[in-house]
């Protein structure tokens, strides 16, 4: 083999390297009843140790895909641009023109988000704002953050801060409560999430989640991620993209 060919192998297989796929399965349970209302699938595409781009497929019960989430690290990877479409009839997103940030819900048109102090986050961005924050929460020190919420064309100030895990989890998580910032965060239920000790992946998800009931309202999980993320390819991505998105109920 000539040193150009070796050459180009290892490039292409530090290219190979780089730019890994990995998938990641979680359910989604009725809090109180413990029924499974449907399951996430994960796909996220990095280059490195950086997210590209996330693809979410919902899944009823049954396995039907009912949703599909894309999502683009590209441009922010606190505030990435996302769609999510959902067979039942409802979509929402944030998109980048120029300088302005825009969300949209259902059939409302596009608004543009204003400016905020605290770093805007969005979507699955929340997971990279954990991580560059890792040691300044577990040290004890809550963090702001402004939250897009398409639902409401606007972003809310949120406090995420250290919270006590459960004495059998201690060890294996980190869990952190989400709360709207002020007077309103006191009288609505936040948001908890656990995450893995040692590597950082998201482990549970407890609170109102984007996926709707069939009257239209944010349906409350808890969403619990076994196992660890495993690699893929671009086959598994390509199906996940193609496949169809049909119609069904939460929990049958």
């Amino acid at each position: 083999m000539t040193a150009a060919l070796w050459a180009a192998v290892l490039s292409a297989a530090a290219g190979i390297a780089q730019a890994s796929v990995t998938r990641h399965h979680g359910e989604a349970r009725d809090p109180d009843t413990r029924r499974l209302l449907y399951r996430e699938e994960h796909l996220i595409r990095r280059d490195g140790d950086a997210p590209t781009e996330r693809l979410v497929l919902y899944r009823c019960p049954d396995r039907t895909v009912f949703a599909r989430k894309r999502v683009d690290y590209r441009s922010s990877r606190l505030a990435p641009e996302f769609e999510l479409v959902d067979a039942r009839g409802h979509r929402e997103g944030l998109r980048r023109e120029g300088k302005r940030t825009l969300v949209w819900s259902g059939d409302a048109p596009p608004k543009a988000l204003a400016a905020t102090e605290a770093p805007l986050v969005a979507d699955a961005g929340f997971d990279e704002f954990l991580r560059t924050r890792w040691s300044t929460l577990t040290a004890g020190e809550p963090q702001r953050l402004a939250f897009a919420v398409p639902a409401y064309g606007r972003s809310l100030t949120f406090k995420i801060a250290r919270a006590p895990a459960a004495k059998a989890d201690r060890d294996a998580v980190q869990r952190f409560e989400l709360r709207i910032d002020g007077m309103l965060g006191r009288m609505l239920p936040g948001i908890t999430v656990d995450y893995g000790s040692e590597d950082r992946q998201l482990r549970r998800f407890l609170g109102v989640t984007n996926i709707r009931d069939a009257g239209g309202d944010q349906v409350r999980a808890e969403i619990v991620f076994a196992g660890r993320p495993q690699p893929a390819d671009q086959a598994v991505w390509d199906a996940a993209s193609a496949e169809p998105l049909v119609r069904c109920r939460l929990g049958e």
